[in-house]
């Protein structure tokens, strides 16, 4: 690939607007709402168990999250680490689930197109200044697992006030 092409991909489609007769040009996404991205890679899913520290879920594979080899994307993999942790954690009593610190994933299957997944969250600890979680994405067929991640957040301190 070309470096145009590869600055094209990246940089993604592009339109023009034109400002007081002064043409500018922005990326499409620039015009998405606010958070898009969560509910991008969660649409479809659905909550089968809540509880305190636990979050199970399951959706079928979209075709908007696969990627060039035609199975889950790895980033929406790790997207949902981060949303599903972090539903888990406000599911053990704290009001705001603070900010990521670290979050890894291992991929260790293939989901594909209109496979159905369960996704699992569990609260591993949640203190004073820190949660973690742990969450599994595994085919929900045969259980096999897909990804598991870990994600870790600091839970700024509340004021006494």
């Amino acid at each position: 690939m070309d470096l145009a092409s590869v600055k094209k991909y990246l940089e993604g489609e592009q339109v023009e607007k034109d400002e007081a007769d002064e043409k500018k040009t922005e990326s499409k996404v620039a015009n998405l709402p606010n958070r898009f991205i969560e509910r991008f890679v969660v649409k479809g899913l659905k909550v089968d168990l809540i509880e305190p520290g636990r979050v199970v879920c399951s959706m079928k594979i979209p075709p908007h999250l696969l990627n060039a080899g035609n199975f889950l994307h790895g980033g929406a993999t790790a997207t949902m680490v981060d949303l599903l942790g972090s539903a888990a954690i406000c599911t053990s009593g704290v009001t705001q689930t603070g900010v990521s610190v670290e979050i890894n994933v291992s991929y260790l299957d293939a989901a594909f197109l209109n496979e159905e997944i369960e996704i699992e969250a569990k609260t591993l600890r949640v203190g004073k200044a820190v949660a973690v979680v742990s969450v599994e994405l595994r085919k929900k067929k045969t259980g096999k697992l897909i990804a598991q991640g870990r994600h870790t957040k600091y839970l700024a301190p509340r004021s006494k006030l």
